[in-house]
């Protein structure tokens, strides 16, 4: 009998260990990338490129033409989809009127109109992480409203993918609120984000992360290379927000690439390790590319964390172009120009780095850290209140490493932790938080010095 019940007890002990070690993956996340379709993508592609341009000065009255029926038909499809999920999206149009001369780029008064889709998470519903995609385009002259401008790859490619993920991921119940954005004005000065970000703000929604996707479609750059097996994310290094008090400590302390902005392209990384077979996340340490702009950015001046993603080689005579052939050389932003199966593996990997987190528990607040002159590294946070979670992970790297490189898994109970043998002064260290599905939170790096 003393062995029957050793023995359970054995058994016992071990089944709820077991319960307590999340997976490794989540197989869901396979599921959402087998679904991503390149047909649905080329039809999407197909429809926006049809409405000849999308240019933020073009018709708004047209039900064929020019950005009101392209914004018209984006609402549309949203609530399609959200008719098939059983109403699962929330559709928002903000308008923002741009007036003219306000601007160098305001040619002429304008409204700037935004369409959402807000899939509501079922506990954190006012929290949020964002897919973005352009809904305006241009040719060879920004303030042309009348000329063609299909914007094939730039951006109908990523509003393609945003609308793709919508149709993913609303198949499917998350903790956390998934917003899918149509944003425009984007070519005469980022007017559509600018004026999302300042609602965020005064509505204080809570943004765990901004993917914005702006060019994902395209593989043969100007450079003469094709390829289709890496994408670039672009992340600034840490935010404008940040005190002088903060930029002081981090001359000391460290954390000079470990932004928010820079955890969360980080994020993406990984994942696409994880999930993805020939296919890398190429990270990029700078806001965007040389001198140019993206949606993404008035996020990070308002203090969010948001990354662009986009193709690896660009070609620059398929963008900002008129059509035409010059010189034998064929110009224009056309749906030629558009790999399709290359732009759903890049929607999927939006897809699952959307699913990861909206599933995962909030990151952990105020994580802390301490270790001078001492042979260990002491760690300590607040704790997460969330049902779905199983515990805490630490990381560390050498300072030079892109990537977080180690990890220990640490108990739900634990909100203190000291790595002995780990001196301070050679690794950077961080915390994210581990769901029951194997889920985790972005990495936090340590912003509270801990004197121990």
């Amino acid at each position: 009998m003393r062995f029957l019940f050793s023995a359970l007890l054995l058994s016992l002990v071990t089944l709820t260990a077991a319960a307590q070690t999340p997976p490794l993956q989540d197989l869901r996340m396979y599921d959402i990338i087998e679904a991503s379709s390149p047909d649905r993508i080329e039809s999407d592609i197909q429809t926006l490129a049809g409405f000849g341009t999308r240019n933020t000065f073009s018709d708004t009255t047209s039900t064929t033409r020019g950005i009101g029926a392209a914004r018209r038909w984006i609402a549309d499809e949203f609530e399609r989809i959200s008719e098939a999920c059983g109403g699962c999206l929330e559709i928002v149009i903000q308008r923002n009127l741009i007036e003219e001369g306000s601007s160098s780029r305001a040619v002429q008064d304008v409204w700037v109109v935004n369409v959402l889709a807000i899939q509501r998470g079922t506990r954190y519903p006012d929290r949020y992480v964002i897919m973005s995609g352009d809904i305006d385009s241009r040719n060879s002259d920004g303030s042309d409203g009348q000329g063609d401008a299909p914007g094939a790859n730039d951006n109908a490619s990523g509003m393609a993918g945003t609308i793709e993920a919508a149709r993913l991921l609303s198949q499917y119940e998350f903790p956390t609120s998934i917003v899918y954005a149509g944003l425009s004005g984007e070519e005469q000065g980022l007017w559509g984000g600018a004026h999302m970000a300042a609602v965020a703000m005064e509505e204080e929604w809570d943004i765990v992360g901004v993917l914005n996707n702006d060019m994902i479609g395209n593989i043969e750059g100007v450079d003469g290379v094709i390829e289709n097996s890496t994408f670039r994310v672009f992340s600034e290094p840490t935010p404008v927000t940040e005190s002088e008090q903060q930029r002081r400590r981090r001359r000391f302390e460290g954390g000079e690439v470990d932004g928010v902005s820079r955890q969360l392209a980080r994020y993406v990384d990984r994942m696409t390790d994880m999930y993805f077979t020939n296919l890398d996340a190429k990270m990029i340490y700078r806001l965007d590319r040389y001198g140019r702009g993206g949606h993404h950015r008035p996020f990070n001046d308002a203090g969010f964390p948001g990354v662009r993603i986009m193709e690896t080689h660009e070609n620059y005579i398929r963008q900002h172009q008129n059509i035409r052939v010059e010189d034998g050389i064929a110009y224009g932003d056309v749906i030629e120009g558009v790999d399709f199966d290359y732009a759903a593996r890049l929607t999927a990997v939006n897809a699952v780095a959307l699913a990861g987190l909206a599933w995962a528990p909030p990151e952990p607040d105020l994580v802390g850290i301490g270790g001078a002159v001492r042979p260990s590294t002491s760690l300590k946070w607040e704790p997460v209140d969330d049902p779905d979670l199983v515990g805490y992970r630490i990381w560390w790297r050498d300072t030079t490493a892109p990537q977080w490189t180690h990890s220990r898994l640490v108990p739900v109970s634990t909100s203190e932790f000291t790595l002995e043998g780990m001196v301070i002064d050679n690794f950077l260290f961080g915390v994210s938080s581990v769901g029951k599905d194997g889920n985790e939170s972005v990495v936090v790096f340590p912003s509270v010095r801990i004197w121990r």
